[in-house]
């Protein structure tokens, strides 16, 4: 049988288990929502409720055949704080950068998600929101991230901004995590999720996904210390070099027909 008859012959039961996997989600949300409730009312207990979204990143992912590698390239100081980079390309993205960071950190995600009832306490309480179409509300964004940094907190943030429908090729880097990188002098890890975009990608109506073995990457930090704004373009550049190079070494086909080269680069570096 012809590859194309073989895709037609899987195509329904790809739709039930990425359907399976979403239900799951809001289920394991549900059996958990009450820790988190109990837990997300003082701040001194918010690294146990880190330690909790570990466990249901888990509870997500293993029952519908989902699981991971994790390659760590440096042994992370857990003294010090961080901004973690990682590339954008599925929402399998967020379990993962719970399950493999080691360290409490706290995440910047979109304004709208304050609006999803019941998750919307769980967001606000403990994550930086941020509504990317007005300057002022980034800008005092920013500045909470700035404050975490300040008391010894991590960050993860995605370069991208936002999903990307482009395979393992990115988008355009947004300036935010390095400028904040700069100003806090703290450094970045770079993180290369290698296939999420195979196994749960977000453009479902080109590939729809299945179970199997999500490879991640965590690099060597990239120290930012005596760094300045004139560094910022240079600090782009090194971060999405590092991210980039294992997926361009899996993936080489789909870098000779990337859909524009644009596409592939920081905004600086795009002319």
């Amino acid at each position: 049988m012809s590859k194309n008859g073989w895709k037609y012959i899987f195509y329904p039961f790809q739709w039930v288990w990425r359907s399976l996997y979403f239900i799951n989600a809001v289920l394991t949300f549900f059996l958990f929502f009450p820790l988190f409730a109990i837990l997300l009312s003082s701040k001194k207990w918010f690294p146990l409720v880190f330690r909790v979204k570990k466990i249901w990143a888990h509870f997500i992912l293993w029952p519908v055949g989902l699981f991971y590698k994790i390659e760590r390239r440096s042994q992370l100081d857990p003294n010090r704080s961080y901004i973690f980079c990682p590339n954008h390309s599925s929402y399998l993205d967020i379990m993962l950068i719970y399950i493999s960071i080691p360290s409490y950190f706290v995440t910047m995600g979109k304004a709208e998600l304050k609006k999803v009832p019941l998750f919307r306490r769980f967001f606000r309480r403990m994550n930086i929101p941020v509504n990317r179409k007005s300057r002022i509300d980034s800008h005092r964004a920013f500045l909470r991230a700035g404050s975490e940094l300040d008391k010894g907190v991590s960050i993860a943030l995605f370069p991208e901004g936002t999903i990307h429908h482009n395979g393992p090729v990115m988008g355009r880097y947004k300036n935010g995590p390095f400028r904040l990188a700069i100003e806090k002098q703290v450094p970045i890890v770079p993180i290369t999720f290698v296939n999420n975009w195979v196994l749960l990608p977000d453009d479902y109506y080109r590939r729809i996904g299945h179970p199997g073995i999500a490879h991640v990457i965590l690099h060597e930090p990239i120290e930012t210390k005596g760094m300045t704004e004139a560094d910022l373009d240079t600090l782009k550049q090194r971060v999405y070099a590092v991210i980039d190079a294992p997926l361009r070494e899996r993936y080489p086909e789909w870098f000779k027909r990337a859909p524009s080269p644009a596409a592939a680069i920081p905004d600086s570096l795009a002319g």
